[in-house]
């Protein structure tokens, strides 16, 4: 099934914590059904000095399941994804604009 949300896409959150926070997609997993995203979801963690790193307390962000993210369509607002055929070309629209994405 083709994925409805990819890296690089701008979300906003649904639910959770971080309910209203837009960003960008950098990673997704689609075998546990989650993405990274950018500034959402962060967590402290602390790493050891070595070579290559400074060390200490970093902020990272952590997974969150797709389930939710909402894409956001061109007037910034949440909207869902949907599919069709433009000629032979798979593409995905949004449901708020009928516009392709």
């Amino acid at each position: 099934m083709a994925a409805k949300l990819r890296k690089g896409d701008k979300v906003v959150v649904l639910t959770g914590k971080d309910k209203g926070k837009q960003g960008e997609i950098s990673a997704v997993m689609p075998k546990d059904n989650k993405a990274v995203v950018e500034g959402v979801n962060v967590a402290i963690r602390h790493t050891k000095q070595s070579q290559a790193s400074q060390g200490g307390r970093l902020a990272k962000a952590l997974p969150i399941d797709l389930s939710n993210l909402a894409l956001m369509d061109k007037n910034g607002k949440a909207t869902r994804v949907g599919f069709r055929m433009e000629g032979d070309a798979k593409v995905r629209y949004a449901k708020t604009t009928g516009e392709a994405i």
